[in-house]
Parts: C-alpha cells; sequence; structure tokens
C-alpha cells in the first residue's frame, strides 16, 4: 500500500505542476524523451543479466498478441451492435488493445512485485504492446483516419515501420543487453545504469500525472465505459482464466503477464489515435480515466491473484 501512495503521489506532482502553469507545456514529452532514451535503457541493461531463459518466457511474449486479437474483434462486434461512428471504433481498436504496459505497467509492477519484476514486464511491453503499437496502430490509422476531402488515403509503408521498430531506443538496448549478457558489465556501466533505472518510476509518473486530461466525451459516454471494462476487467480476466488452467499462478511471471493484461490505455496510443483524428475527445478521455480506474482496479486485481495462488 505505501508504494501504490507513492505512486499516487508523485502522479499528483504532475498534476499540479502542469497546473500551477510554471513549466512549458512540452514538459511531458521532455520526461517522456528521457525514459525512452536513459532511464528505460538503463533498466534493460539492469536487469537482463538477471533473467534466466526458459520456455516459460514465450507467456509474457504471445499473451499480448493473443489479447490484440481478441480485444480488436470485440471492439469490432460491440461497434456494429452500438453503431458507433467510424472515428469512435477507430479509436477503441487503437486505445483498447493497447496496453500502458510500460509508462504505468512498470511503476505498478515494481510497487507490487519488486524492482526484479519489472523484466517480465519488459518482455511484455517490447515483444507485444511495442510492436502493437508500431505496426497494429498503423494499419489502424491507415484504415480509420478521417481524410480531408480530396485527401488521398495514406497506407502504412513497410519501410517506415520497420525503421520504427529498429530504431527504438529502448527495442536497441533490449537486442544488446540479450547479446551481451553473460559479459561482465564494466564497474562505471553499472553504476551508470543502475543510477539511471532509480529515475525510471518517479520520472515516467510526473510525466503521466502532467498529461492526463479527464475531459468526458459528450455523447460517447456509453464507447468510454464499454472501452474501460473491456481494458480493465475483459482483457485480465480471459488471460486469468487461461493461465490459471494452462500453466498455474504460482510463477511471478505469470502473475505479472496477467498485470500487464490489466494495465489502462496505453498514453502513447491514445495521442496517436488523437493526432489521427479518431474521437480525440474520448481518446483522452480512454486514457485519462483509465489511468484513474486502474488504481483501484490493479490493487484488486493483485489481491485476487494472492488469494488464487
Amino acid at each position: 500500500m505505501t508504494n501504490l501512495i507513492v505512486l499516487a503521489i508523485y502522479l499528483l506532482i504532475g498534476v499540479v505542476i502542469k497546473r500551477a502553469g510554471k513549466f512549458p507545456d512540452n514538459t511531458a514529452q521532455v520526461l517522456n524523451l528521457y525514459v525512452i532514451y536513459a532511464a528505460l535503457p538503463g533498466v534493460i541493461f539492469t536487469k537482463i543479466p538477471d533473467l534466466h531463459f526458459s520456455s516459460d518466457l514465450i507467456i509474457p511474449i504471445i499473451t499480448p498478441w493473443l489479447l490484440l486479437a481478441m480485444s480488436a474483434a470485440m471492439v469490432l462486434v460491440l461497434s456494429r451492435w452500438f453503431k458507433w461512428r467510424r472515428e469512435v471504433t477507430g479509436a477503441l481498436l487503437i486505445c483498447v488493445p493497447l496496453g500502458n504496459t510500460s509508462f504505468f505497467g512498470f511503476p505498478m509492477i515494481e510497487a507490487f512485485y519488486g524492482s526484479d519484476a519489472i523484466v517480465y514486464g519488459l518482455l511484455y511491453d517490447q515483444f507485444g504492446s511495442f510492436f502493437g503499437l508500431a505496426i497494429y496502430s498503423t494499419i489502424i490509422i491507415a484504415f480509420y483516419r478521417p481524410s480531408a476531402e480530396g485527401e488521398p488515403v495514406q497506407r502504412p509503408s513497410v519501410i517506415d515501420i520497420i525503421k520504427k521498430i529498429v530504431l527504438f531506443p529502448p527495442f536497441i538496448a533490449l537486442i544488446i543487453a540479450l547479446l551481451i549478457k553473460d559479459m561482465a558489465y564494466p564497474e562505471v556501466f553499472s553504476v551508470l545504469t543502475e543510477s539511471l533505472a532509480v529515475t525510471l518510476v518517479p520520472v515516467i509518473m510526473v510525466a503521466v500525472g502532467f498529461q492526463l486530461k479527464f475531459r468526458l466525451p459528450k455523447g460517447s459516454k456509453t464507447p468510454l465505459t464499454v472501452g474501460l471494462l473491456v481494458k480493465l476487467l475483459v482483457m485480465p480476466a480471459v488471460t486469468l482464466l487461461v493461465l490459471a488452467s494452462t500453466t498455474g499462478l504460482d510463477d511471478i511471471l505469470v502473475q505479472v503477464t496477467i498485470f500487464e493484461a490489466a494495465m489502462p490505455p496505453m498514453i502513447t496510443a491514445g495521442a496517436v489515435a488523437i493526432m489521427a483524428g479518431l474521437a480525440p475527445i474520448l481518446s483522452a478521455a480512454m486514457v485519462g480515466y483509465g489511468i484513474l480506474f486502474a488504481f483501484v482496479t490493479l490493487p484488486l486485481l493483485h489481491q485476487l491473484l494472492q488469494w488464487l495462488q
């Protein structure tokens, strides 16, 4: 509980400095860039050497892809049922399948399972959520982005997608860390990466708080409610049922995988949907309210997992 309160305080600091008006509007973007280029690679180089390879590692890698397919299909079915507008469907197709498995997930994993468990979240995020953002969201935007009259629909370029993946700093750090996993780091490098790693959680949560928006989208209460129910309850419930019946719940790797499946919509995915013109107010509300409700649903999920062990 103490760790959760500390996370909430970090989040509140971000909200307060945003409201104070003393920081530039792009403060969150700068903090996010610091996390991507410095803090997250620091965590990767710190935690990957302790990762022991086994067949179980496939669980956090394949789970996000299975959930992406399932949740996207659910959104399409619900969209037809509720007769949502095309841009609403596109927004939910991005915000529901893609969870905040790094910027919100890593601090939550550390709070409930300790810093050593972050490595399993890294696998879930880098090989699942990040690839999903780079590939899946690009395809969805190409098909659902509203175009101006006479403007041709731009299809995603395979080369651009590949560049986005291979040039992403945390992904580069992950590949390098895996290649040199069994090598001893120089002391100065170990001290550097460890000092960068400890800044991850406070910087991330302050940045998240700075970006939070709680504006309720007029006329979009139903898609907002349905989208958050699927994201915060249905997806982790399905993951829990499948993994409980196949692998059991004793392994921390399994619990972290279920925990990551329960994360609220990804901030970056929401930003992508907003920039693409896919129901911007709804996309922002999915992110903001999702994080707010996750402070309730994630502790309850953690308690449930401990009880089911």
